[in-house]
C-alpha cells in the first residue's frame, strides 16, 4: 500500500519512497500542504458557492448541444435525488461538495429542458404564401421600411394546430400603424433560418425559445381591422409599451436628427433599428458598440439617482427624517423604478443580470444586511439560467457577466489590499523620521491615482482581458483600442445619457424636452468625433479566424478561475487552461468550401485565397459568417462574384484546379454534372450525376451546411448537423429511398449574432450583440 507523502518524507530521505525521488517528495508536500492551505481559505471565504452556476451552465450548455431531447423527467429524478444526497452528506465536504455540482449541473439541463418544453410552438416547415391575420405584438421602424412582430391568429392553409405562436415580417415602406394594431396581409413565410456553417449561428433555436414560427417579408397591401377579441392584459401592457418606446424614439430623432439621433434614441429607449450601417461601423472600429445598448451601468446608475432622490427628498421632512425609515422607504421606491426602467426599455440579458444584482443590494439595505457583490453576481447568472437557460449561448450573457465578474474581482482585490495597509499601518512616532512627509504624499499622490484615472484604466483593462476570448470567438474580431473607447463610453452614460433619460422622459408629455435632448446630442456627436478618430488609427479591428470547438470550454474556465478565486495558487490554475484554450484558438477548423443550409449559395477559395461566394440571390448573411469565418474583413457584398453566374448556374474554379458549379435551374444538370467535380443545388440533382461531390436538396436536408476542407488526403468534410441529430428546433428529416446518407462529421461553433429575417437582408448588422455591459468591449 503507498504510503502518505508525509509518512514518507519522515523516513529520513534515504533511498526512494513509493517510488517517487527523494529530491521530489519535499516540493511535492509543499505543494499539497500549499493546495490545502488554499482550499481551506476558499471554503472561508465561501467561495465554493460561486461555482454553482457554473454547474448549472455546464448543464443548460450539454442540454443545447445534445443530438437528441434527454428524458425531462429523468433529470429531474437526478436533481431531486442528487439533492437529497447533498443535505445527507453535508458533514462530509469532499462528498457535500462532489454532490452539489452533479446536482446542479443536471438542474441546469432540466432547467433547459422544461424551457424547451414550455415554449413549444408550431414552426412553418417549407416557404409558405397566404394570408396572415393577429395583433402587431411589437413594430421596430427603420430608415426604410420595417420590421414588426406579429401574434398570429391565423394563417391561410394551416390547420390550427401548426399556426406558428408568432412570425416576424419585414414591409419596405414604414406601415402607417403601431404595436397593438389587428392586421391582415399576404405574406412570404420561410422557417427560421439555420446555421450557416458547422457549429454556426442556429437562428432557428433562438428562434424557437423565442417562439417565432417562420419568418418573411409582407406581399401587397396591408389591411387594419377590428380584432374580433380582446388582446389580454399582458399582450395589451406590452403593445402600449412597445407603442411608449416607439413615441419617445421619433421625438428624439426629430430632434437631434440623423446618426447621433439613432444613438441617442438606442441610449434611451433601447431600439437601434435607425442607426445606419456607416454609423454602426464606425462605433464597432472603435470599440465601444455597447453604447447604443441599455446596459448594466445604466441600470446602475438610474438605481443609485433613485435611491439618492427619493432620500433627499424625504430628508427635506424632519418629521419623516427623525421618524420614520426613510432609507428603508427610499430602497423600495429604487426597486420599484429599477424595475420599471427595466420592463420599459426591453429587459436584455445585461439588464436583467444588473436588475438581479441592484435588487439584491437594495434588498438588503431593507434587511438591514450587507450585500456580497460577487455572490449578487452568482444569484443573478442563477436566475438567468433557471429562467432563460438558452441566453447562456449568446453573446451578451458571455459578455456581460465576464465584464462584470472581472470588475468584482478587481473591487475585491482592492478592499482586501486597503485592509492589509490598514492592519499593516505603522504606530504614529512621537518624533518625526528624516523623510517620512515626502514619503507619506508621494504614498497618497499614488493611491488619489489609483483609485482615479489609474483605476478606471486597470478595472477597463481586467474588464476587457475577461471578455477578449467571448469577443474574439463570437466575433472573429478585436478592437485593440478600447482602453480609449470605453471610458469615452463609461462617461456619456454617466453625464449624459442616464440623467437626459429619466428627466427627457419626465418632460416629453408636457412638450418640454427638446433641450434634453440636444443635451444628449451634444455628448453622442462628441463620442462620435473621437470613435472616427480612433477608428482611423492603424489597427483599429484585428480579424481572427474560427476558433476549435473546445476553445471557449477552457477560455471560459480561465476567466472564471481568474475572477472567483481569491488565493494566488488556485488561480495560477488559470494559466494551464488559457494556454490550451489559446491552441485551441490558432488550430481552429479551415474550409475551402462553404454550402448554405439550402443549397441556394456557396463559397470557394480561388487561386488569389480569399473566399469568393456564388449565388444567384445572394444569401448576404450567409456570406458574411463565411468571410468572418476566415478571418476576412471584407463586406460580404464585394465577395459575391455575379459575373460567374447565369440563368441556369454559377460556376467557380478552387485554387487546386477543381471546379465548382452551383445549379439553380434542372437544364444545366445534363452539362455540369459532366464536368464539374463539385455540385451544389437547391434541387434533387439526378442519380446519374457523375460529380465527385453532390451536396443537394435531399443531401443538405440530412446535415445541413457543409463545408469542404483541402488536405493532402483529399477534401474533408464537415457538416452543421449530425445524421442522428433530433431537436425541437432541428427535427430529424423524414426518411426517405435515396442516396445513402454521407458520413457523419464533427461539428464546430463558431458565432453568436443575433441577424433579423430574413437574414439574406441582414449583412453586417446581423454580427451586432443584444447587449453590452460595464466596462465591457462590446461592439
Amino acid at each position: 500500500m503507498a504510503r502518505p507523502l508525509d509518512t514518507a518524507l519522515a523516513d529520513g530521505g534515504a533511498g526512494r519512497a513509493g517510488g517517487v525521488s527523494p529530491a521530489l517528495l519535499a516540493p511535492l508536500a509543499r505543494l499539497r500542504l500549499a493546495f490545502a492551505a488554499a482550499f481551506e481559505t476558499e471554503c472561508a471565504q465561501r467561495r465554493m458557492f460561486l461555482w454553482l452556476p457554473v454547474a448549472a451552465g455546464a448543464g443548460v450548455v450539454s442540454y443545447l448541444s445534445a443530438d437528441r431531447e434527454p428524458s425531462m423527467w429523468l433529470l429531474a429524478a437526478l436533481t431531486g435525488v442528487l439533492s437529497g444526497l447533498a443535505f445527507v452528506a453535508r458533514e462530509r465536504r469532499a462528498a457535500f461538495l462532489a454532490i452539489c455540482a452533479a446536482a446542479a449541473f443536471f438542474a441546469g439541463e432540466f432547467s433547459a429542458a422544461w424551457r424547451s418544453t414550455r415554449v413549444a410552438a408550431p414552426v412553418i416547415q417549407r416557404t409558405t404564401i397566404g394570408v396572415v391575420e393577429g395583433f402587431v405584438e411589437q413594430m421596430d421602424f427603420r430608415r426604410s421600411g420595417a420590421r414588426f412582430v406579429l401574434r398570429v391568429r391565423a394563417i391561410e392553409g394551416l390547420a390550427a394546430e401548426a399556426t406558428p405562436y408568432r412570425v416576424r415580417l419585414s414591409v419596405r415602406r414604414a406601415p402607417p400603424f403601431e404595436a397593438g394594431t389587428y392586421i391582415k396581409l399576404k405574406a412570404r413565410l420561410l422557417p427560421p433560418s439555420r446555421a450557416s456553417l458547422p457549429g454556426g449561428y442556429d437562428f432557428a433555436r433562438d428562434a424557437w425559445f423565442a417562439r417565432l414560427g417562420g419568418v418573411g417579408n409582407a406581399l401587397g397591401r396591408i389591411e387594419t381591422l377590428a380584432a374580433p377579441e380582446p388582446a389580454g392584459f399582458s399582450l395589451g401592457a406590452a403593445m402600449a409599451l412597445d407603442r411608449g418606446r416607439n413615441a419617445l424614439l421619433r421625438r428624439i430623432d426629430a430632434v437631434i436628427g440623423g446618426d447621433a439621433g439613432a444613438i441617442a434614441a438606442a441610449m434611451v429607449t433601447g431600439k437601434r433599428d435607425l442607426l445606419s450601417e456607416n454609423a454602426k461601423e464606425v462605433i464597432r472600429e472603435a470599440g465601444i458598440f455597447h453604447i447604443i445598448t441599455i446596459s448594466g451601468v445604466q441600470m446602475t446608475l438610474v438605481a443609485a439617482i433613485f435611491f439618492i432622490g427619493f432620500r433627499r427628498a424625504l430628508s427635506l421632512s424632519p418629521s419623516l427624517a427623525l421618524r420614520y425609515p426613510i432609507k428603508k422607504w427610499s430602497a423600495a421606491l429604487a426597486m420599484l423604478g429599477a424595475v420599471i426602467y427595466d420592463v420599459s426599455t426591453g429587459s436584455r440579458v445585461g439588464t436583467e443580470r444588473a436588475l438581479i444584482m441592484t435588487l439584491i443590494m437594495l434588498g438588503a439595505v431593507l434587511a438591514d444586511r450587507q450585500a456580497l457583490t460577487m455572490r449578487n453576481l452568482a444569484f443573478a447568472a442563477l436566475f438567468v439560467i433557471l429562467a432563460e437557460p438558452e441566453a447562456i449561448m449568446g453573446a451578451s450573457f458571455q459578455l456581460s457577466f465576464a465584464a462584470v465578474a472581472a470588475l468584482v474581482a478587481v473591487y475585491e482585490g482592492r478592499m482586501a489590499a486597503a485592509s492589509a495597509e490598514r492592519e499593516e499601518a505603522p504606530i504614529l512616532r512621537s518624533k518625526p523620521v528624516a523623510g517620512e512627509g515626502a514619503r507619506l504624499f508621494w504614498t497618497s499622490v499614488r493611491a488619489r491615482l489609483s483609485q482615479g484615472p489609474g483605476g478606471l484604466l486597470f478595472a477597463t483593462f481586467c474588464a476587457t482581458a475577461a471578455t477578449a476570448s467571448f469577443m474574439a470567438y463570437n466575433f472573429h474580431e478585436l478592437s485593440p483600442y478600447v482602453l480609449i473607447g470605453n471610458p469615452l463610453t463609461l462617461t456619456v452614460i454617466e453625464v449624459f445619457a442616464v440623467p437626459g433619460a429619466l428627466l427627457g422622459t419626465l418632460l416629453y408629455p408636457i412638450g418640454l424636452d427638446p433641450w434634453v435632448w440636444r443635451y444628449l446630442g451634444f455628448g453622442v456627436d462628441g463620442v462620435m468625433w473621437a470613435a472616427r478618430q480612433v477608428g482611423q488609427l492603424p489597427g483599429a479591428s484585428i480579424h481572427l479566424p474560427a476558433f476549435a470547438p473546445f476553445s471557449l470550454a477552457f477560455l471560459t474556465l480561465a476567466v472564471l478561475c481568474m475572477t472567483l478565486w481569491r488565493t494566488l495558487l488556485f488561480r495560477a490554475i488559470a494559466l494551464p487552461l488559457l494556454a490550451i484554450g489559446l491552441f485551441g484558438a490558432a488550430s481552429g477548423p479551415k474550409f475551402d468550401v462553404a454550402v448554405a443550409p439550402g443549397g441556394e449559395a456557396a463559397a470557394y477559395r480561388g487561386e488569389d485565397g480569399r473566399l469568393a461566394v456564388l449565388a444567384a440571390r445572394p444569401n448576404l448573411f450567409a456570406a458574411e459568417q463565411w468571410l468572418r469565418a476566415d478571418a476576412d474583413g471584407r463586406p460580404a457584398a464585394a465577395a459575391v462574384r455575379k459575373s460567374a453566374c447565369d440563368k441556369a448556374a454559377c460556376v467557380g474554379r478552387l485554387a487546386d484546379g477543381r471546379t465548382l458549379s452551383l445549379v439553380v435551374d434542372r437544364a444545366a444538370f445534363a452539362e455540369d454534372c459532366l464536368r464539374a467535380d463539385i455540385i451544389v443545388t437547391p434541387l434533387f440533382a439526378p442519380k446519374g450525376c457523375a460529380a465527385q461531390i453532390v451536396l443537394d436538396r435531399d443531401a443538405l436536408k440530412k446535415t445541413g451546411a457543409v463545408t469542404l476542407a483541402m488536405t493532402p488526403a483529399g477534401l474533408t468534410r464537415a457538416a452543421a448537423r449530425s445524421l442522428e441529430e433530433d431537436r425541437p428546433w432541428s427535427p430529424a428529416p423524414r426518411r426517405t429511398w435515396g442516396r445513402a446518407p454521407a458520413a457523419p462529421a464533427p461539428q464546430f461553433r463558431l458565432a453568436d449574432a443575433d441577424p433579423s429575417v430574413p437574414a439574406q437582408e441582414e449583412g453586417a448588422a446581423s454580427r451586432q450583440p443584444d447587449d453590452g455591459d460595464d466596462g465591457s468591449p462590446i461592439e
